[in-house]
């Protein structure tokens, strides 16, 4: 290949580089501007106040309501349920592929855990309402049969991969001369992990939860299917309650005429949901630039 006919190549695998980046912004930009729009439209007919701080949520029945707050309970209280079954779980199988697994548990094990995130989340859902809610109402008689509970305990389980994996690659970038600097002055495996290693990726460990939150958050068919859809403001795990994520599936479902104020709630429940993921992935990639590598 003369070098003419390389630079040509080089010329062409940028440009569509470039494209495909350029794609990818547009995509984005269109989104948020959809829902800009739709959301602007539903504000003038509703106060954002009415919307934000409101306690009730009816906005598909005769005695209409647009306050948003029992969708944002039950999205938090998923999302909070799942965060203590991922967390501890993920950061502790981190610990041990980082620090104790020999290298052969290691390739073998890591790949074995991340192919729960390969699973259709359509199938964490039917396993949360066929599996684990009626082994739960065994120990739990009062729990209903759409619940917060099972839901986040299964959501849990689908983020454990990505907690997991984000973890272990912040453990790792930890340099091995501060485990060796620990062991140097006396310090068990156990005793470096803890207190020398886990400090020192703390920003990426924090990142890694960020973005599992986000994940949780913005998880669809789990709640859909198994959480039920009644919106209420309650912290109760054992009763049925709604997310946000789960009403826009609900009206968009089709019942709902395109266009009036019922319809564009969606675009306003999105609006409000995008906001908050796109405020986490801020947090979470300012922790990872803080401290360039995890180290302190």
């Amino acid at each position: 290949m003369t070098s003419r006919t390389r630079r040509a190549v080089e010329w062409v695998i940028e440009r569509a580089l470039w494209a495909c980046a350029g794609l990818s912004v547009a995509i984005t930009l269109g989104i948020v501007g959809v829902l800009t729009w739709e959301a602007m439209a539903f504000f003038r007919e509703v106060s954002p106040v009415d919307f934000l701080t409101g306690r009730s949520w009816t906005p598909l029945f005769h005695n209409q309501s647009f306050g948003v707050l029992p969708l944002v309970a039950g999205t938090l209280l998923v999302t909070a349920i799942a965060m203590l079954v991922a967390v501890p779980a993920g950061l502790i199988s981190a610990l041990y592929l980082s620090e104790y697994a020999p290298t052969r548990v290691r390739r073998l094990a890591k790949p074995a855990l991340e192919l729960l995130a390969g699973v259709p989340t359509v199938v964490y859902g039917y396993f949360a309402l066929l599996f684990v809610t009626p082994w739960l109402r065994t120990w739990i008689p009062g729990l209903a049969g759409f619940n917060a509970l099972g839901p986040g305990l299964v959501m849990g389980l689908m983020i454990l991969p990505l907690v997991c994996s984000l973890c272990d690659d912040a453990l790792a970038a930890v340099p091995q001369g501060l485990r060796e600097g620990a062991f140097a002055l006396g310090a068990t495996r156990l005793q470096a992990a803890i207190g020398v290693v886990l400090p020192a990726a703390l920003s990426g460990v924090s990142a890694a939860v960020l973005l599992a939150v986000s994940r949780a958050i913005g998880e669809t068919m789990i709640v859909a299917i198994a959480a039920g859809q009644q919106p209420r403001l309650t912290v109760n795990p054992l009763v049925p309650i709604e997310t946000m994520t789960t009403y826009i599936v609900q009206v968009s479902l089709g019942d709902v005429p395109a266009g009036t104020r019922e319809y564009r709630t969606i675009f306003a429940v999105g609006m409000l949901l995008f906001m908050g993921t796109f405020a986490l992935n801020l947090c979470s990639d300012w922790l990872r630039r803080r401290l360039p590598g995890g180290v302190r």
